[in-house]
C-alpha cells in the first residue's frame, strides 16, 4: 500500500509525463493490467473531479486501469454521495491519498458566479443545487474587489470552491477524521490548468 506522500508523488511524476508529452501506458501493458484486476483493485489515490470533458484524471496523471479510484461531478462539488464514496474507497483498498481537483474555465463556477451577480430564474432546480453547494465558497469574494475583474474572480472562486470541497472532506465525515488521525490518510486540493495541462496542488499538503 502507498503512504499519502509516495502517491502524491506518483500522481506528480505522472502529470510531468503528460504535460511533456511522454505517457508511458501503451495497449498490450493495459492488457494485462486488465487481467490482473479481474480479481480486484488497489487504487493508490482516490480523485474528486469535475465532470469536464477536458479534465479525466487518469489522463492527466498518466496512470492506467486499477490506479485511480475517480470520483466525478460538476463543479467538484462535495454531497452525502461524493463523501460515501471516499469513504468507500478508502476504507476497503487502503486509499491513504485523495485529492480534490478542480480545473480552470470551469462551467459549474461561472454558473454560480453569474448566479450571485443575476439571479436567473430560469434554471433548473437540479442545476440549483450544484450552485448552491458551490455559492458559500464564492460569495465572500463577490464583496472583495475582486468582483470588478472577473477573470480573476473566476481563478479565485475555482480555487476557493477546491479549498472549501477538501476541507468539507477533513471535517464532515467521522470515518475520514479517523482515517487521517490513525493512518495517515491525506487530503490535498489541486487545480489543473485547461491551458497547460499542469496540475498545481496548492492546499493542505504535508511538510516537507
Amino acid at each position: 500500500m502507498n503512504t499519502a506522500r509516495e502517491a502524491l508523488r506518483r500522481l506528480q511524476e505522472g502529470n510531468r509525463r503528460f504535460v511533456s508529452g511522454e505517457r508511458s501506458t501503451d495497449a498490450v501493458a493495459e492488457a494485462i493490467r486488465r487481467n490482473q484486476l479481474a480479481n480486484g483493485q488497489e487504487p493508490f489515490a482516490i480523485i474528486l473531479g469535475c465532470s469536464d470533458s477536458r479534465v479525466p484524471s487518469e489522463i492527466v496523471f498518466d496512470q492506467g486501469l486499477g490506479d485511480l479510484f475517480v470520483i466525478r461531478v460538476a463543479g467538484n462539488i462535495v454531497a452525502p454521495t461524493q463523501i460515501g464514496s471516499v469513504e468507500f474507497a478508502a476504507e476497503k483498498f487502503g486509499t491513504r491519498l485523495v485529492v480534490v481537483m478542480g480545473h480552470t474555465c470551469c462551467g459549474a463556477v461561472e454558473a454560480t458566479v453569474d448566479e450571485l451577480s443575476r439571479p436567473e430564474g430560469k434554471q433548473s432546480l437540479n442545476l440549483r443545487t450544484i450552485v448552491d453547494r458551490i455559492r458559500p465558497s464564492v460569495s465572500p469574494l463577490m464583496n472583495s474587489p475582486l468582483r470588478h475583474d472577473r477573470p480573476a474572480l473566476l481563478r479565485a472562486a475555482v480555487r476557493a470552491n477546491v479549498q472549501v470541497s477538501a476541507s468539507h472532506l477533513r471535517h464532515g465525515s467521522e470515518i475520514l477524521e479517523n482515517l487521517i488521525r490513525r493512518d495517515g490518510l491525506l487530503v490535498v486540493g489541486a487545480e489543473y490548468s485547461i491551458e497547460t495541462g499542469e496540475v498545481d496542488f496548492f492546499d493542505g499538503l504535508p511538510s516537507p
